[in-house]
């Protein structure tokens, strides 16, 4: 279901191929996270058609197959809609591909929902990612592998820790600065 949303908020900008939709999603859409392969859109796509949430125009080409080219319907747009001001629930896990998905396709078609995506988000990082540079006290080592050095895993198990401390920081500040901007009113 992710997809069709992914489909329909790329459609609220324009129109576009199954193979532009690709093409977007290996390109400036990577960064949300959501990669599929062209038989999964064209798959979708004729399910969003069947429901009627989108529409296509045959492309004529000359010298190469004809391409449709979808556009969203007046039910697609609701749906749109009503899925981008329905409430977000974070994920316990930091940087869910499912914020992403929202604050891009949700947030680009209002401000106001784009501000609570992100505040909402931030609100649940402060209060359950216990952050600390410290690294827990590991469990007692009883090694079941013949001299494997416990001190060793120690110091992987601390390296683990940082990383996802650092990233957890780095998102959280990203959160910070994202929301005042919005907040701001400026997208510069």
């Amino acid at each position: 279901m992710q997809l069709d949303y992914v489909i329909l908020g790329a459609l609220a900008l324009g129109r576009y191929s199954g193979y532009d939709l690709r093409r977007w999603m290996e390109g400036s859409g990577r960064y949300i996270g959501y990669g599929v392969q062209l038989p999964q859109i064209y798959r979708r796509l004729g399910v969003l058609v069947d429901r009627g949430l989108v529409e296509f125009e045959v492309d004529p080409r000359e010298g190469r197959p004809d391409a449709k080219v979808y556009s969203l319907t007046e039910a697609g747009r609701a749906v749109l809609l009503e899925w981008a001001r329905s409430p977000f629930e974070p994920s316990p896990r930091p940087m869910d591909p499912d914020f992403k998905l929202r604050f891009y396709f949700a947030g680009q078609l209002d401000r106001d929902i784009a501000i609570d995506i992100v505040r909402t988000e931030l609100e649940y990082r402060l209060k359950h990612d216990n952050l600390t540079a410290e690294a827990p006290s590991p469990p007692k080592y009883e090694p079941q592998i013949p001299d494997l050095d416990t001190e060793w895993a120690r110091q992987i198990h601390i390296m683990g820790h940082e990383h996802g401390y650092a990233s957890t920081a780095a998102y959280i500040a990203w959160l910070q600065l994202t929301l005042a901007r919005l907040e701001r009113g400026s997208a510069h």
